[in-house]
């Protein structure tokens, strides 16, 4: 029989800082991608389409891979398979800085591209398409490392603490992600191009270290399958499990539908940012960062408001204030308005995050965690795919019909209206008592769900 490492009896112990310090590290090379990847691209093209084009295909996986992820979740060690997705994006990601490198005199600089100056490089096409595939590597193995992260967390900490442990984890992501790597990232690109891919590789390289630093074995446990893989039967597994689960099924439906809108805004919110708010590459870093303050306030304090007003409450005023702040920001222009929306919109994201997060982690059985979880998160991170082509197609239609300015604002204000019947939808399903009754049944030795 494999064992397991045991939750830290007090505190939330050595193995979780160490997790906590990969994510830490690898998502601060993600908040230097966040800028350096679209800037990139607008260096490229000006095509909304083909900008959108790169955030899909990092999310494309989510909606292809993300099945069969959680049964290799299910059957392997989550913690090498955490630090191979991290090797394997170092190694991705490296390569994709010596390219960039290569082609570097011949791209415009960032404020040539802020200014709308720059002449598009002859050579773009094949940058565009190393560009895409990058993305797309990216994304298979951040589904993979991804899910397996989440599965791995209540091997390390206690369920009475996962709240709290992932409040924290998710405010020091946000941060670096949000408020320190994405103003570095400007800087840097103004060094040079290639700058925050190669510091990026490096974050990925530091995490999985790290990762392979944790102390004990992280095999599945429970009725692990073992033996050739039936990926039809143990994906149904997964599948039957969350949608007999009234309340995590209305969740994955809920973040599906709030990632997809978001996804059809952000697409293009490089263009917005350059064309409206008037932003360089270093002030869009900067503004990015509003979400991570919020964000910090909210990793604080999560589990208290939960505490205080209940999960329910909690999840579904987070719907209402994200609909609120995704419609205000189609609307304002000025950068420091935006900004202020940001902090609101990082709280109540880190909000749901947590509450969430922790849930499926104390409801589903360990042996189903991972497959479970991956069918969770193919709605929600699957939509995502959807809404960024989305956010492309109204960009580009909204040129021909409308103003250029409008046609940039027409996804939020789409997104927005969205979120009034994600509202209504979920006004009957997020009560406090669904919750608590969620988890009473979920003391049941078996993990089986009454449909």
């Amino acid at each position: 029989m494999t064992t397991t490492a045991a939750p830290a009896k007090a505190g939330l112990g050595r193995n979780y800082w160490k997790l906590w310090s990969a994510s830490v590290v690898s998502n601060f090379g993600d908040g230097l991608s966040a800028v350096a990847i679209p800037w990139l691209a607008t260096a490229i093209t000006r095509d909304p389409m083909q900008i959108a084009l790169v955030t899909l295909a990092t999310r494309l996986p989510w909606l292809l891979f993300s099945l069969p992820a959680g049964v290799i979740s299910d059957r392997l060690d989550r913690r090498k398979l955490v630090a191979s997705m991290d090797v394997a994006r170092f190694a991705v990601m490296g390569a994709f800085a010596f390219a960039v490198l290569a082609w570097q005199s011949d791209l415009p600089t960032p404020d040539q591209i802020a200014g709308g100056t720059a002449d598009v490089p002859e050579n773009g096409a094949v940058l565009l398409a190393l560009l895409y595939l990058m993305a797309f590597l990216l994304g298979m193995a951040e589904v993979l490392r991804d899910n397996t992260a989440q599965t791995l967390l209540p091997s390390i900490v206690a369920k009475e603490r996962l709240e709290k442990a992932n409040g924290r984890m998710w405010g020091a992501e946000v941060v670096v992600n949000n408020f320190v790597g994405p103003p570095l990232a400007g800087l840097l690109l103004g060094l040079a191009f290639a700058l925050p891919f190669f510091v990026n590789a490096g974050t990925f390289a530091i995490a999985a270290a790290l990762v392979f630093m944790l102390a004990g074995q992280f095999a599945p446990k429970g009725k692990v399958t073992s033996g050739r893989i039936n990926w039809r039967t143990e994906i149904g597994e997964g599948v039957r499990w969350l949608w007999n689960h009234h309340l995590l099924r209305s969740l994955a439906f809920l973040l599906g539908a709030a990632n997809g809108l978001n996804a059809a805004a952000m697409a293009i919110y490089v263009l917005l940012a350059q064309e409206i708010l008037d932003l360089n590459a270093t002030e869009f870093g900067i503004l990015l960062s509003g979400t991570a303050i919020g964000a910090v306030l909210g990793s604080l304090v999560a589990h208290r408001v939960s505490a205080r007003i209940g999960p329910g409450t909690s999840l579904f005023v987070s719907l209402i204030v994200l609909g609120a702040t995704i419609g205000a920001i189609g609307l304002v222009s000025s950068p420091y308005v935006v900004y202020a929306v940001l902090v609101v919109e990082g709280f109540f994201i880190v909000l749901w995050n947590v509450i969430t997060v922790s849930m499926r982690q104390s409801i589903i059985p360990d042996h189903l965690l991972g497959r479970v979880n991956s069918v969770y998160r193919f709605f929600g991170w699957g939509a995502i795919s959807v809404g960024t082509l989305l956010g492309g197609v109204l960009v580009s239609t909204g040129d021909v019909w409308l103003s250029r300015e409008w046609a940039l604002r027409l996804p939020f204000l789409v997104a927005a209206a969205a979120h009034v019947l994600m509202v209504l939808y979920a006004l009957p399903r997020l009560t406090n008592a669904r919750i608590e009754a969620a988890k009473a049944q979920a003391s049941n030795a078996d993990g089986s769900v009454e449909p």
